[in-house]
């Protein structure tokens, strides 16, 4: 009995083998730039950083597809180099025969791709899937629709406009009203001007009814 399982446990290793090798139809590249990254305080690639990676991976394929209990060795690692380059597949949890095909694995990668970065401290550019375009940040959602801003803004300056006209009517209205009685006053004072000059001129003075003797001595 201790026989067949372990030659069914070699048996799975050697079909794993098969099955995870570069440019695997099912299988993706990972290259990781940590010393770029981190520079001094870079940590050293190891076993136990790979167990993180694939229990990160099990866990976004946990995420992505709802009621399949992905594990650690559902995620297969092969050619791994010391420039921290390796390529994997994911098996079914259900068959481990079956793999499963990349437009799913690369979906559950981009979901959960920033836990998977802040897992190691890392970004898009410095842990790269390969053939996985990078996320692209989250667009900013305004608390209030723009459409609802624009319409504020328009209404406002339209609004001002018509107080500005409002405010420059009355004002040119007071002004009118204040100018009459000014006009008045002015025609008034012309009037009497124009009196007072023509009782000194209004007829010819008769210089004979004058008392001055100069006048009237015969």
């Amino acid at each position: 009995m201790l026989d067949k399982i372990l030659f069914l446990l070699c048996l799975a290793s050697a079909l794993a083998d098969e099955r995870c090798m570069p440019d695997t139809p099912h299988g993706f590249q990972v290259r990781l730039s940590i010393k770029t990254a981190l520079g001094d305080e870079a940590y050293v690639w190891n076993e136990n950083e790979m167990f993180l990676f694939r229990a990160s991976l099990a866990f976004a394929m946990r995420n992505h597809m709802n009621g399949q209990q992905f594990e650690v060795s559902n995620i297969i690692v092969c050619n791994e180099t010391m420039r921290v380059s390796f390529w994997f597949i994911v098996t079914s949890p259900l068959d481990t025969s079956q793999l499963i095909d990349q437009e799913n694995v690369e979906a559950a990668i981009r979901q959960s791709r920033n836990r998977i970065n802040s897992a190691f401290l890392l970004t898009d550019k410095t842990l790269e899937f390969v053939d996985i375009l990078p996320t692209l940040a989250t667009l900013y959602t305004h608390p209030t629709p723009p459409w609802l801003i624009v319409f504020g803004v328009v209404m406002g300056a339209v609004s001002a406009g018509i107080i500005i006209m409002l405010v420059s009517s009355v004002v040119q209205k007071k002004r009118k009203t204040n100018r009459k009685p000014q006009d008045e006053d002015d025609d008034e004072e012309t009037r009497v001007k124009t009196v007072e000059n023509g009782d000194a001129h209004d007829g010819i003075h008769n210089m004979s009814f004058s008392e001055d003797e100069r006048f009237t001595k015969m």
